[in-house]
């Protein structure tokens, strides 16, 4: 086996998205995600991926939507969507949807300063920002400070992401996750 050479019969290579997509076919049943009372199967958690993946396109993050910035070495600049959330179903979600879009995932850490935050979505040029419900005090403060040290810059879509169990309706910008 070891002497054939790889080809399209014999070797597909195995990426997160095919990951998904497969885990879906062959296991839409069960279970993939268990988040205190709450539970998606494989086909669920796919279709939950798909349906971020369109709403983010709708919001221009696409792979044509690169920003053509010329770096060092020709390299450009993509578009990028940030994420403010703790271990919750909604970033297992994005770290699917981003890629579908062609987009680059930017996870911030929980547990930075929000003049870190800011200084990170600021590196960033992050076009959404998706913060937890219960991080909004930091993400706010982390905006205020983005906006007042660059007025100029436009500011990235915000979407809350509510609590999954027990929603408390928080709000931020215009958008909530589980509305996307």
């Amino acid at each position: 086996m070891d002497c054939l050479p790889k080809c399209e019969a014999n070797y597909v290579p195995l990426t997160p998205l095919t990951f998904l997509k497969r885990a879906a076919s062959v296991y839409a049943a069960r279970t993939s995600v268990v988040y205190e009372s709450t539970r998606f199967t494989w086909g669920q958690t796919y279709e939950r991926c798909l349906r971020l993946a369109s709403s983010l396109r709708s919001l221009n993050v696409t792979k044509n939507g690169i920003i053509r910035i010329p770096f060092p070495f020709g390299i450009t600049k993509c578009l990028k969507v940030s994420i403010l959330a703790p271990n919750i179903p909604a970033t297992y979600e994005v770290h699917f949807a981003v890629p579908m879009t062609g987009a680059i995932l930017n996870t911030i850490n929980t547990r930075l300063s929000s003049a870190n935050i800011a200084t990170i979505l600021r590196h960033s040029g992050a076009k959404v920002f998706l913060a937890d419900c219960e991080l909004i005090p930091l993400a706010c403060k982390a905006l205020e400070i983005l906006a007042a040290a660059f007025e100029s810059r436009a500011a990235a879509q915000v979407i809350v992401i509510d609590d999954i169990d027990s929603p408390i309706g928080a709000r931020l910008g215009l958008l909530e996750y589980e509305e996307c």
